[in-house]
């Protein structure tokens, strides 16, 4: 347990997180590995883990019909993995939070695994850190709408 308190506090998404709330996440929290080519998420699936990448690379894919997978981003170590579990997306609380794009390995992955129902249910029984892992959530929400919108803007300015 100590290890995961440990590899928990040293990952950037939960830089400055008291000792006390890494020891409530270790309750949710496996350490899990992937092989280049195996699938961490798979769209559609149920969207149940939320991952804290430690090494390795994994390419965001969505599959266009006609042309098959197409990397929309890259990720990588220190970067997290899999947000729909939080159902910032205002959906059916009745319905169960769905992946919205793949997740592949380019490199062999190590990451943390949180799983998302305990990852909540944490949340919820103490505010304080609901609070702060949801504005760390939504600034990395922003931060990925914005390379979205960037990356936009550079397939429409070809030429005219």
């Amino acid at each position: 347990m100590d290890d995961l308190a440990r590899l928990l506090a040293a990952h950037p998404f939960l830089d400055g997180l008291g000792r006390a709330h890494h020891a409530v996440l270790v309750g949710c929290t496996k350490n899990v590995r992937f092989q280049p080519g195996q699938f961490l998420l798979r769209e559609g699936e149920e969207a149940r883990t939320f991952y804290l990448l430690r090494a390795g690379r994994a390419s965001l894919e969505v599959h266009v019909p006609g042309r098959g997978a197409v990397r929309v981003e890259t990720v990588g170590a220190g970067d997290v993995l899999g947000l729909s579990w939080t159902r910032l997306d205002g959906a059916d609380p009745s319905l169960p939070p769905r992946v919205h794009l793949d997740a592949r390995a380019l490199d062999p992955v190590v990451a943390l695994a949180l799983d998302g129902a305990c990852l909540y249910r944490k949340m919820e029984a103490d505010h304080e850190l609901g609070y702060v892992l949801m504005k760390r959530l939504l600034a990395l929400t922003y931060h990925r709408l914005e390379r979205v919108r960037l990356q936009r803007l550079d397939v429409y300015k070809a030429s005219p």
